[in-house]
């Protein structure tokens, strides 16, 4: 089986994907963290190296999902390439910074790769507020992600509402996660596995 853990920066995907892989013996895979060797270009002229850096990250998960297609084990993935293209990719886009031409090629490409895979057997999309994002944001430090801007985080949520309700058509379990602590409280993961356990396996009525 093929288990994605989606939700915007902050959500605690890093978090559930772990605790998940442990509870349930699946292999965790997390998003690469190859160099990409246009991100230096990308940060000096944005519009101008977009396009190649969104290929770059495109093939990167694409060869992640083959991976995991060739796997004999149950992996629960940290993102998919189905975020990179409909929530990270559709929202430079929506900044200026792909043209039209760019993008309808790249969603050519992401097309073409979607004939060869198969959509995951369960997708649990973490859904936060912008106050729960950003407090997880300033808790972690990360050094690079204390400048974001609330309005990238906005649109963010905004384009994961719309791609996990109107465009995916896979198996979704959304998850309200302002009022969870699946790290420190123990009941509020075993609320989660439990509705786990109802998709997959179909064993308990949903709570």
């Amino acid at each position: 089986m093929h288990i994605v853990i989606a939700g915007n920066i902050g959500s605690g995907k890093t978090t559930l994907t772990t605790l998940l892989a442990n509870h349930y013996g699946w292999k965790p895979q997390f998003e690469a963290v190859d160099y990409n060797p246009y991100l230096d270009d990308y940060y000096k002229d944005i519009p101008r190296w977009s396009f190649a850096l969104e290929v770059y990250f495109l093939k990167q998960r694409f060869k992640d999902l083959l991976d995991i297609a060739r796997s004999e084990q149950t992996v629960i993935q940290d993102r998919s390439i189905f975020e990179g293209v409909y929530v990270f990719t559709a929202n430079n886009y929506a900044m200026g910074n792909l043209d039209e031409r760019d993008f309808q090629c790249y969603m050519d490409l992401f097309d073409s790769m979607m004939m060869a895979v198969r959509i995951p057997d369960l997708m649990i999309y973490l859904r936060a507020s912008i106050p729960h994002l950003v407090a997880n944001i300033q808790k972690r430090g990360r050094e690079y992600e204390q400048q974001m801007q609330l309005d990238y985080l906005k649109n963010l949520n905004v384009l994961y509402d719309k791609f996990i309700f109107e465009s995916y058509k896979g198996k979704v379990l959304t998850v309200e996660v302002d009022d969870l602590d699946f790290l420190n409280r123990k009941a509020d993961l075993a609320k989660i596995i439990h509705r786990i356990d109802t998709q997959l396996f179909g064993l308990f009525p949903e709570i």
